[in-house]
């Protein structure tokens, strides 16, 4: 596994233009299963995450190529209902691809997922929905298959879960009649996935709200769509800038997709100004005045889970007494740990973590146990005093695309080996 090398002490300052959303590209990648011809998407990050979902739509069939920044995928050849078990290991959002199996071929066979460390995710939410829709589930040693012409249904979700909804959407799609999803997500990918699906054929009401409806077709056609801006890469320059006491203008930034992060910065002294065009300007002082924060993790519009940990690092450079508390997953405060190694004042438990913060980071070795985790070492090496080095760099790029070399662009001293 490779590595982050950082010396703190830079200032960021410059321009930054935000990827396509990482978790708006693997369902709607997932999606393209649903189609009958071929599906362009454009503004796809390259990244970890997206080669293991392309790596499972091949072995389904599909045919699978990029054109610069493009991705074309061309699902007719698609005729294999087993996920591979290797790929399913690698990353957990090869479930996505379960609803549009079960939904064009009657038939999907999966493992539990893996590629996730920061929490039990279970996919009995998503069983539990194909389960209202008519399908049978055989549970076995080998993994969880489901069988079925799949029917329009009424489905309460017991938690709105993100991955169990867009599953449901997917399948929804392709069936026809009305489908309800009450206690849906609301996250603005949600929304990206229903508008493409709209392109398709479908029709969706409600995304963005926790009572979706779903008018399924027997067929769907293949639609160029451009993903959204990703939310969470822009609140990690965000937070880098201002850790740094820098100024970075993000461009392709959606601020209606940061609540709550926003605020918070503003209510600390940074400067945060919306502009024409989905421009974001983030301007932060020298020195922050003493300013006690309190969040807890929420669904959307709610704090961010997956902006939780570089927002701990952030507040390591504002004086006072902090406290996060996390409440999506049970085990999502790991980064703790490995700040304490670079000085942090920090006492967490699995849930809540209390943050003492303005007093100096010094640089050393830490480890990215997760991904977001990873980012906020890597924020928080940008003001240390000396030299990090932060191992399982590849954790990183499977969420940030050219991290580094987009970091250098606005000052940051970061270099991969």
């Amino acid at each position: 596994m490779g590595e982050f090398v950082v010396r703190g002490g830079r200032r960021l300052d410059g321009t930054v233009r935000i990827h396509g959303a990482k978790n708006a590209a693997l369902p709607i990648m997932a999606a393209s299963v649903l189609a009958s011809s071929p599906v362009t998407l454009e503004g796809v990050p390259r990244l970890r995450d997206v080669d293991v979902m392309i790596q499972v739509l091949t072995a389904l069939g599909a045919e699978v190529a990029w054109q610069g920044r493009t991705l074309v995928i061309d699902p007719r050849g698609i005729n294999q209902y087993v996920i591979p078990q290797e790929l399913m290991q690698k990353m957990r959002a090869s479930i996505f691809v379960i609803g549009p199996l079960l939904a064009r071929l009657g038939h999907a066979v999966a493992v539990q997922p893996g590629g996730c460390s920061i929490g039990d995710r279970p996919i009995d939410i998503h069983i539990y929905g194909f389960s209202q829709m008519g399908a049978e589930v055989e549970e076995s040693d080998m993994g969880t298959r489901l069988d079925g012409q799949l029917k329009p249904a009424s489905i309460h979700l017991i938690y709105p879960s993100v991955g169990a909804t867009e599953n449901l959407m997917m399948a929804a799609a392709r069936t026809p009649g009305e489908t309800r999803i009450r206690n849906a997500a609301m996250e603005p990918e949600i929304v990206d996935l229903a508008q493409f699906l709209e392109k398709m054929g479908a029709t969706v009401r409600g995304a963005g709200t926790s009572d979706i409806r779903i008018v399924g077709k027997p067929e769907l056609e293949g639609v160029t769509h451009t993903i959204i801006p990703d939310r969470i890469e822009a609140a990690t320059f965000a937070l880098a800038a201002a850790a740094t006491g820098g100024h970075v203008v993000l461009q392709n930034c959606i601020a209606e997709h940061l609540p709550g992060l926003v605020g918070r910065l503003r209510d600390v002294g940074v400067e945060v100004v919306e502009k024409e065009g989905d421009v974001l300007e983030v301007t932060a002082p020298e020195k922050y005045r003493a300013t006690p924060i309190s969040l807890h993790t929420g669904p959307y519009p709610g704090f961010a889970t997956d902006m939780q940990a570089q927002f701990m690092a952030f507040l390591l450079r504002v004086p006072g007494v902090h406290i996060i508390s996390e409440r999506v997953f049970e085990n999502r405060l790991g980064h703790a740990r490995e700040l304490r190694r670079m000085g942090a004042q920090i006492v967490a438990d699995q849930r809540v973590a209390l943050i003492y913060g303005g007093k100096p980071l010094f640089g050393g070795e830490v480890r990215a146990l997760d991904l977001r985790a990873g980012a906020a070492l890597v924020i928080a090496g940008l003001f240390a005093q000396g030299e990090t080095v932060i191992h399982d760099r590849e954790v990183i790029e499977r969420g940030y695309e050219d991290l580094d070399g987009r970091l250098r662009v606005v000052g940051a001293d970061i270099q991969p080996r």
